[in-house]
């Protein structure tokens, strides 16, 4: 082991702990094991820049990452609400089970996935515009978006396996 892993390992073995009780705090138990983990992966890629005492920073970085998570959990539950409420009022219960097999479809996609999904048939963006958006090249976002439709079809099937029939 050399001397960099052997660091992480005493810096991991000395505070995972007490940054695991700090974000249980304000995360439910997957979430705060999670968030913990990727806190100390930060910590491995930061490792010679480590301040001393380190706890302080770990802490840091945990506070971050639960709010980088809070308000990922909060756009995708805003945007389920917001599709929610620009569906028709006058739907037969039909469409309303239908619409809210899809919004729950759509909220169980990855942010990528959503928002491809979004910038392609919500928006009507082509590839091209819908890239720029989204950070990347129009061939990148293409695949994306035929990875994140298909997500979203299997997801439709489990929640309601006959509506893509029905449609």
């Amino acid at each position: 082991m050399d001397d960099s892993q052997a660091r992480l390992t005493a810096l991991y073995e000395e505070h995972y702990r007490s940054v695991l009780s700090y974000v249980l705090l304000r995360a439910d138990q997957e979430t705060a094991e999670d968030i913990a983990s990727e806190t100390f992966v930060i910590a491995w890629r930061k490792l010679s820049r480590l301040p001393e005492p380190p706890l302080p920073w770990l802490l840091g970085v945990a506070r971050n990452l639960v709010r980088t998570q809070r308000r990922t959990t909060a756009r995708r539950h805003n945007l389920v609400a917001r599709l929610a409420e620009l569906a028709p009022a006058d739907d037969v219960a039909e469409q309303v089970a239908e619409r809210q097999a899809a919004l729950t479809a759509l909220a169980e996609l990855s942010e990528l996935d959503a928002e491809a999904v979004l910038l392609a048939s919500w928006y009507g963006l082509t590839p091209a515009e819908a890239a720029k958006i989204a950070g990347c090249s129009a061939r990148t976002f293409n695949v994306r978006l035929h990875r994140a439709r298909r997500r979203l079809t299997d997801a439709l099937n489990l929640i309601q396996p006959t509506f893509l029939e029905q449609s």
